[in-house]
């Protein structure tokens, strides 16, 4: 998606513009971790020191990835899914919490969060190639082994199982926050006093620049991807953002998103982006694709019930919108 590549491409230019003192330096490395591209950067007090933090950072976020990845046949997401219908699944407390989390975004946004969208028969092209809507029976029949509801946790026996044969769950919609989370949590346990974590667009920061700067984030402007709507500063926070601006198709008019909505099966429209900032990654990225299938008013509706939360909406007529906390600064 555009709009996480222009994130990422802000954030680097941030990086760009920190300041070294007399005691402090800027480390940054870009890596492909998770099928993405991951920018680790650190204050550190040396290039050396700096590098083998970023090394302690990218070796978290390979052990996170290696306990949920879907296409890891050792690993037990994958368990659960080669068990769905058979059996219930041990598994590690960690995997069994971020589960349990998960559902509860799944009923806080009634659904339009859900792990089990893994479990989607993939009927909708992105290429060009889709010149009609398919039929309501096979929009019916794609979701027809989705549904959170029937995945079941057992908190005393710590075991996950998926109720219905045919079911998956993934955490694409979750995953890589949750990981820029934790190698967030590693480094300041090492004492890195600042720095920024992209996982692919999911930014997590803490600390300041070395010259003491707040962290800056821009949002793309809606009418021209090259410019800058607004900036941001996110203190010891992180964003998310889910939009429409490259894997999409248009028919009759309207523009249908890449997201398909796991409770109808449909392709999203109505919104063209959402940027959610909170204390967590891992929540940005869960509620970035939350609201943008919620919409507009149900989405802003559902984040100024939530403390601590906040977001910026872009419709399908490029109109912003934002949660009561948001103060825009608005830039060329």
């Amino acid at each position: 998606m555009r709009l996480f590549c222009y994130i990422s491409l802000v954030a680097v230019f941030c990086q760009s513009l920190m300041a070294q003192d007399a005691q402090l330096v800027t480390v940054h490395k870009a890596m492909e971790l998770m099928g993405s591209r991951f920018d680790i950067t650190v204050v550190a007090s040396s290039e050396e020191i700096g590098s083998i933090n970023i090394d302690e950072a990218s070796a978290e976020i390979k052990r996170i990835e290696k306990l949920i990845s879907s296409w890891d046949v050792e690993s037990e997401t994958s368990l659960i899914n080669l068990n769905a219908g058979l059996k219930p699944v041990k598994v590690s407390d960690e995997l069994f919490s971020l589960i349990e989390r998960s559902i509860q975004i799944s009923e806080l946004s009634d659904g339009a969060f859900d792990i089990s969208y893994a479990s989607l028969d993939n009927i909708w092209k992105f290429d060009g190639s889709i010149k009609e809507m398919p039929s309501e029976i096979e929009v019916k029949n794609s979701i027809a082994n989705v549904g959170y509801r029937n995945i079941v946790l057992n908190e005393v026996d710590q075991t996950v199982f998926l109720s219905k044969k045919g079911m998956k769950i993934s955490f694409g919609a979750i995953g890589k926050g949750y990981a820029a989370d934790k190698a967030k949590e590693l480094l300041i346990s090492k004492q890195v006093v600042g720095g920024i974590i992209n996982a692919a667009g999911d930014l997590t920061t803490w600390g300041t620049k070395a010259n003491g700067q707040k962290w800056l984030v821009g949002i793309a402007n809606p009418l021209s991807e090259e410019r800058i709507f607004s900036w941001l500063p996110i203190v010891e926070s992180s964003v998310a953002t889910s939009g429409n601006y490259e894997k999409h198709f248009i028919l009759n008019g309207i523009k249908y998103s890449h997201i398909i909505d796991p409770r109808t099966g449909y392709p999203s429209t109505g919104v063209n982006s959402v940027s959610i900032f909170a204390k967590s990654a891992e929540t940005c990225d869960a509620l970035a694709t939350a609201v943008y299938l919620l919409g507009k008013d149900k989405g802003l509706d559902l984040i100024n019930q939530l403390g601590g939360i906040e977001v910026v909406l872009i419709d399908s007529l490029n109109q912003v919108h934002k949660s009561s906390g948001i103060l825009l600064d608005q830039g060329e």
